[in-house]
C-alpha cells in the first residue's frame, strides 16, 4: 500500500500528541524535540550493552555519565545478546545545523545520529533524560527500560546561554562544573561568565596581582571579609571541562563601568585617582574607567590578552552597561580625550571607548560584546549588542546589520522574584521582536537566562533559576507554537527528575496569597491563606521557628488571639520550596487606636493605611511585603490616641535599613507623651547607632522607657535623612524612611 507525503505528515503529527500523553517519560523531555514517533518494543538498558562510536570521547563519556547516573557500568566488549548504543557521526547529509540529531531506539538498539559530535552530545542528552528519574535517584545499578521511539531533533537559535555573576557572590569550580553538566542536560550551549564588577575581581591576572589580592576581596558590614577568585589553573581546567560537554564559556570583563573592585587595586586608572575600596553596596557607582588616560586602555588590553589566552572561544564580553558620566564630565583629560576626537559628548566618549575595545579584540581574533548601552554615541563595526534593557536595542542592532543575542529583563532575568516573574512569563517569551522583518530577524542569534546575584549566595542558584529556567530552554530550542498547557504538563512530570539530579527547585509564580482580619470582639486575628501552585503544601509554625516537613499543615483559616509569631512555608512533597512568609502578631495597648500621621507616605509603600501602624502586626524584612509604610524624602511624624489615659511602659516603633534599595533608618527618634493632645512631655531621644552604609538589610527598633508613665496620647517623630549621601550610588536623590509597626506596652 502506498501512502501519500501528506498522509503521512498528518499521521505523524496525529500520533505524536498521544505518544506524549502515553508516557511519563517521553512527557518529561524539556526541551520538546522538534518531533517524537512512537514505537513497538522496549530497549532493556543493563550492563551488557555495546557503545559503538566513531568518537572515542563521546563513548567515554557517556560510559561515565550512564555510571554517575545510573550505576550502570557498561561494558567494554561485545554484549551476549548483541545490545548496542551506536553514535554515528556525519550521518544526516540533508542537514545543516550542527546540533541537529536523530535518536532511534529499538528493542536491540540504541542509535543516535548527527552530522557532528556536538549534534550526537544533544541527542545524548535526550537519552539521559529518557532515563526514569527512580533509576537515576537511586543510582544502584539496576536495569531499566526506554520505550523504543524516532525522534527528530535541532535547536532554533545558535546562541542558548545563562549568564551567571560570580562577581557580586563567588561561587566554587566544582559548583562551576555542577552547572555545565545542568547547561548541558537541558540543552543550553553557552555559559556567560561574569567575573568582575564594583563587588569583586575573580579571574587571576598575573601581569596585575593586586587584582585578586585586593579587588577579590570586600568588607561586609559586619566587618567580616567576603570573597574569592578564580586562578588561571582553575579556569584552564574549568574551560577544558565545558568544552567536552560543547558548552562554550564567554568571559565578561566589565568596563568602562561597573569596575570599582579593579580602581580599588589600581587606582591610577581612574579620573581621581582615589583612594577607593571595594563596596559592599549594589547599584551604579559614579567612579569608572578614566577614558582620557591611554594608560587605561594598556592596563585593560594587558587584562584581555591574559583573558584571550585562557578562553580559547571566539567571543570577550566587555559589559558597557550602566556608565555613569560624572566623573568624565568633570576629568579635565577626559575632556581632552572629547576635545582632540572630535567627540560631541560623554556618550560619544564612551563609544569611543567601546570601540577602542573591540578594535583590539579584533586584532586579536576575537569578537566583542556589549550591553545594549555600546549603541550610544554609536556602534562600533563588529560588535555584539545584548539587549538587557527590552527589545529596543535588538531592534536596532539588527536594522544596523549587527548580530544581537535578546535577553530583556521583562522575560530573562531570573534574579527577579517569581511573583514578578514567573514561569508563564518566561514560557511566552519571544526572542525575535516582532518588529523585525525576516532580514533583520536573522540577525538574532538567540538569548541569555540572566542571574545576577546580589541577593543569590552559591546555595540559591538553583531555587532562583529552577523551574523557570526550564522554560527558558524550551524558548531558546524549540522550533514552532508554543502551548504553555502543554509545557506545563511536562513540567509537573519533570520535578521529580530534577530531585533526582540533586537540583533544589524554587517556585513557579507568586505562590502564596493571604488576608489578615482583624476582630475587637474577642481580640484575635484571622489568617487566610491561598495556594497558587499545584502540588504544594502550606506548613506552619506559631513560635517563630522555620516550619519543616513534620510542621503542622494549613487546611483551613488560622484564629491568633494571643501574640505569636506565624510562619508559613511551602513545601512539594518534603521538599522546600524556599519561601516562607512571617507574621509577628503583637497584642499591644495600641492596637485599633486612632493615629494622625502629619507627613503623607507613598500610595506604593501604605500598607492597609494609616492604622497600619497599631493594627498589631509587624512587617519582615522586605520592605514590599505590604506591612510597612514608606516616606519619601520627609521625616515621619504621627500621634496616636489611645482613647482613654492609660499606663504606659514602653513605646517601640521599628523601622527598616535597606540602603542598597535607598532605604535608610532615621537618624533619630523622639518619643513623648501627653494627656491632652497638645502639650507632650517625657520626651525620649533614641539616636541611630548603626551606620547607613552597610549592604544588610537591618530592622532596628527605636525603643524608649516610660517607667509606668500614664497618657492618653503619645507622639512619635523620627529624623529622617532626606537625601541618600555622597557615598550610596543614589546620591543627592531623596531617601526613603520606613516604619511598621509602633508598639505600645
Amino acid at each position: 500500500m502506498k501512502f501519500s507525503a501528506l498522509f503521512i505528515a498528518g499521521l505523524i503529527l496525529s500520533v505524536a500528541p498521544s505518544f506524549y500523553a502515553q508516557s511519563d517519560l517521553f512527557n518529561s523531555l524539556i526541551p520538546k524535540p522538534t518531533k517524537a514517533i512512537p514505537s513497538e518494543g522496549k530497549f532493556t538498558f543493563d550492563n551488557k550493552i555495546t557503545v559503538k562510536s566513531t568518537s572515542g570521547k563521546l563513548a567515554a563519556y557517556f560510559k561515565n555519565r550512564i555510571f554517575e547516573l545510573t550505576g550502570i557500568n557498561l561494558a567494554d566488549n561485545n554484549s551476549i545478546d548483541g545490545k548496542k548504543i551506536i553514535f554515528e557521526s556525519g550521518s544526516l547529509p540533508n542537514e545543516s545545523n550542527k546540533e541537529a540529531y536523530n535518536l532511534e531506539i529499538t528493542p536491540s538498539t540504541i542509535t543516535v545520529s548527527a552530522n557532528t559530535d556536538e549534534g550526537i552530545f544533544r541527542g545524548i542528552q535526550t537519552v539521559f533524560q529518557l532515563i526514569p528519574p527512580e533509576i537515576k535517584k537511586s543510582r544502584i545499578g539496576k536495569p531499566f527500560e526506554l520505550p523504543a521511539c524516532k525522534i527528530e531533533d535541532k535547536p532554533r537559535f545558535q546562541w542558548r546561554g545563562l549568564n551567571l555573576d560570580c562577581s557580586r557572590h563567588f561561587m566554587s569550580k566544582d559548583f562551576i562544573k555542577r552547572y555545565i553538566d545542568i547547561l548541558a542536560y537541558f540543552k543550553f550551549n553557552t555559559l556567560h561568565w561574569h567575573f568582575t564588577d564594583d563587588q569583586g575581581w575573580r579571574i587571576e591576572i598575573k601581569r596585575y596581582p593586586k587584582l585578586t589580592q585586593i579587588g577579590a576581596w570586600r568588607k561586609e558590614a559586619d566587618g567580616t571579609v567576603y570573597g574569592g577568585y578564580y586562578t588561571q589553573e582553575d579556569i584552564k581546567e574549568i574551560v577544558e571541562y565545558a568544552q567536552s560537554r560543547y558548552i562554550n564559556i564567554v568571559p565578561e570583563i566589565e568596563m568602562p563601568g561597573h569596575c570599582l573592585a579593579s580602581l580599588a587595586s589600581y587606582p591610577e586608572n581612574s579620573c581621581t585617582g582615589g583612594p577607593f575600596e571595594v563596596t559592599n553596596m549594589w547599584g551604579v557607582m559614579k567612579d569608572v574607567y578614566c577614558a582620557g588616560r591611554d594608560s587605561t586602555f594598556i592596563f585593560l588590553q594587558n587584562i584581555l590578552d591574559e583573558v584571550i589566552d585562557l578562553f580559547p572561544g571566539k567571543y570577550i564580553h566587555i559589559g558597557g552597561d550602566e556608565v555613569p558620566k560624572d566623573r568624565w564630565k568633570e576629568c579635565p583629560r577626559c575632556q581632552e580625550r572629547i576635545k582632540t576626537e572630535g567627540l560631541k559628548d560623554e556618550k560619544e566618549l564612551q563609544s569611543y571607548f567601546i570601540k577602542r575595545i573591540v578594535n583590539y579584540l579584533e586584532s586579536k581574533g576575537k569578537t566583542a560584546i556589549g550591553w545594549d548601552e555600546i549603541l550610544e554615541g554609536g556602534l562600533a563595526p563588529g560588535a555584539i549588542v545584548q539587549s538587557w534593557q527590552g527589545h529596543d536595542g535588538a531592534i536596532e542592532a539588527a536594522r544596523q546589520k549587527h548580530q544581537t543575542i535578546c535577553s530583556p529583563t521583562s522575560h530573562t532575568y531570573l534574579n527577579y522574584d517569581p511573583d514578578n516573574l514567573d514561569l508563564k512569563i518566561a514560557y511566552s517569551f519571544e526572542p525575535v521582536p516582532e518588529e523585525l522583518n525576516d532580514e533583520e530577524a536573522a540577525f538574532v542569534i538567540g538569548s541569555e537566562a540572566n542571574l545576577w546575584t546580589e541577593h543569590c549566595p552559591q546555595e540559591k542558584v538553583d531555587s532562583q533559576l529552577f523551574p523557570r529556567i526550564l522554560a527558558l530552554s524550551e524558548v531558546f530550542w524549540t522550533t514552532g507554537p508554543k502551548d504553555y498547557d502543554e509545557f506545563y504538563s511536562r513540567l509537573k512530570n519533570k520535578y521529580e527528575d530534577l530531585t533526582s539530579l540533586g537540583i533544589k527547585y524554587g517556585r513557579e509564580s507568586k505562590l502564596i496569597t493571604y488576608k489578615v482580619e482583624h476582630n475587637e470582639n474577642p481580640q484575635q486575628y484571622i489568617v487566610t491563606f491561598d495556594i497558587h501552585q499545584e502540588g504544594v503544601d502550606l506548613r506552619y509554625t506559631l513560635d517563630g521557628t522555620t516550619p519543616t516537613y513534620e510542621s503542622e499543615i494549613y487546611t483551613q483559616p488560622l484564629v491568633i488571639n494571643n501574640t505569636s509569631k506565624l510562619v508559613a512555608a511551602a513545601f512539594r512533597d518534603t521538599f522546600f520550596l524556599n519561601k516562607k512568609i512571617n507574621f509577628d502578631f503583637i497584642f499591644h495597648k495600641a492596637v485599633g487606636s486612632d493615629i494622625k500621621i502629619i507627613n503623607e507616605y507613598s500610595l506604593h509603600y501604605r500598607a492597609n493605611g494609616d492604622n497600619s501602624l497599631v493594627d498589631g502586626i509587624r512587617g519582615t524584612d522586605d520592605f514590599h511585603d505590604g506591612m510597612w509604610q514608606g516616606y519619601q524624602g520627609v521625616d515621619f511624624e504621627a500621634i496616636i490616641d489611645l482613647g482613654s489615659e492609660k499606663e504606659i511602659s514602653r513605646v517601640v516603633p521599628r523601622f527598616i535599613l535597606n540602603s542598597n534599595s535607598w532605604v535608610f533608618l532615621p537618624q533619630k527618634v523622639i518619643i513623648s507623651i501627653s494627656n491632652d493632645g497638645s502639650n507632650f512631655t517625657n520626651e525620649k531621644v533614641i539616636s541611630n547607632d548603626i551606620p547607613q552604609k552597610n549592604s544588610e538589610i537591618i530592622v532596628k527598633e527605636f525603643g524608649a522607657d516610660f517607667n509606668k508613665s500614664k497618657a492618653r496620647y503619645i507622639k512619635v517623630f523620627a529624623e529622617s535623612i532626606k537625601e541618600c549621601p555622597e557615598w550610596h550610588p543614589g546620591a543627592g536623590h531623596k531617601a526613603w524612611l520606613f516604619i511598621d509597626e509602633i508598639v505600645v506596652e
